[in-house]
């Protein structure tokens, strides 16, 4: 069992962006608790990530029948792409949508998402917690 782990733009600045809004942990502290996690259950995580749009949807097309789920934070594309929705509508396994911050207490303009439309869920505002959640909530959907 393959899950991927996608991770957008700015993502890799985690622990030193706004740490007020997104906290301290560092995109390579959350992939490690991920990965741990995933091999106690059995799962292969790998993890993405890219400030690039095409990239990100080259990745979800990779991962067209290869993977079993996909956890994705696609952080401002959220709120723009159009292109990640439709490549993560392509696929048939399940897919997470993930946030660290609660982006319907902040900004107006961040309050709607793309992306949650072609999600199976959406986990939003539980900082780097929130992505364990996605990743137990995803492996449920996969052994039902």
């Amino acid at each position: 069992m393959v899950i991927d782990v996608i991770h957008g733009p700015n993502l890799n600045m985690l622990g030193r962006r706004e740490p007020e809004i997104y906290g301290t942990t560092t995109l390579a502290d959350i992939d490690r608790e991920l990965m741990e996690y995933g091999t106690s259950q059995g799962a292969d995580i790998e993890s993405f990530q890219s400030n690039t749009e095409g990239e990100i949807v080259d990745r979800i097309q990779e991962a067209f029948g290869r993977v079993s789920g996909v956890i994705i934070n696609p952080a401002a594309y959220t709120h723009t792409s159009v292109a990640i929705r439709d490549a993560l509508a392509m696929l048939s396994c399940p897919v997470v949508e993930i946030h660290l911050s609660n982006i319907h207490k902040r900004e107006p303009f961040r309050h709607h998402s793309y992306i949650s439309g072609v999600a199976d869920g959406v986990i939003a505002g539980f900082g780097a917690r929130g992505y364990l959640m996605a990743l137990q909530a995803i492996l449920e959907m996969i052994r039902k």
